[in-house]
């Protein structure tokens, strides 16, 4: 949640989730600063521990912005950008030094919440090397995301793996996809999160992709699911990623067919 800071216009929600350390007086640039300092330290700790990749946050200045009306301008938009590279570059270079990778975890107020504003996120940071990604489908199921593309847009920048489920409507509803600032679990919404099996996430997809990337980091269950008892829910899901994994062939499927062909 820290890392929501370094980017965002701070206000009252900001406190609710920040430790005081980092609040302090509430000072919105202090804040942004104290939060970047803290990346810093997070990274420092990784890497005593042996850790080579921090997933987190970005915040955005811009995220108000999401909905164009007043119209909001593109120079308004690259602006955003800008300032979000001027606030992150300093903290990979740090990051790069100490050997460690961040992924932003790719999700709504952050700076990158689609494939689009990924890729805009990662040209503002000139592609830095430590930049990367902590994929979560679930939170581009429902805005209408090609999630399974995301994988092999960002093939080399998928730094860590969210395994979370989401459900949503095939009929309208009364609170659409901004969700209405109604409460999650309400009926009456679009979408919500579910426990891993129960929304409408193709894990069979995403598991066959991240097998074609390569990739080779962890599965991390991250549970919601607000009309389910949480343990309950922990078994499931851990249970359904084990069954839903599964490694990638070391051979090529017709290469019996080629031998018999050269016999």
């Amino acid at each position: 949640m820290i890392s929501q800071a370094v980017c965002d216009n701070i206000d009252q929600r900001h406190r609710a989730v920040l430790p005081d350390s980092i609040w302090g007086d509430g000072e919105p640039e202090g804040v942004r600063r104290r939060a970047a300092e803290y990346m810093v330290q997070v990274a420092h700790a990784a890497k005593a521990l042996g850790i080579d990749t921090v997933a987190g946050f970005t915040g955005s200045p811009i995220w108000h912005w999401l909905y164009s009306f007043p119209p909001v301008t593109e120079q308004m938009i690259e602006e955003g950008y800008a300032d979000f590279a001027r606030r992150f570059l300093p903290i990979m270079d740090e990051y790069q030094k100490l050997g460690i990778r961040y992924g932003l975890e790719v999700h709504p107020t952050e700076i990158a919440f689609d494939t689009y504003s990924a890729r805009k996120a990662l040209e503002a940071l000139n592609n830095h090397p430590v930049f990367g990604f902590n994929y979560d489908p679930s939170h581009m199921g429902y805005q209408g995301v090609d999630y399974v593309d995301f994988i092999y847009q960002f093939s080399d920048r998928i730094f860590h793996v969210h395994m979370k489920d989401v459900y949503w409507s095939d009929t309208p509803k009364q609170i659409g996809v901004f969700g209405g600032h109604s409460t999650f679990g309400d009926s009456r919404r679009y979408w919500n999160f579910r426990s891993m099996g129960r929304g409408k996430i193709c894990f069979e997809e995403i598991i066959r992709a991240l097998n074609d990337i390569n990739y080779q980091g962890p599965l991390s269950v991250e549970w919601e699911d607000s009309a389910m008892d949480r343990e309950h829910g922990a078994r499931e899901s851990c249970r359904f990623v084990k069954q839903v994994d599964f490694q990638p062939s070391g051979h090529a499927f017709d290469v019996v067919f080629e031998k018999k062909i050269q016999k």
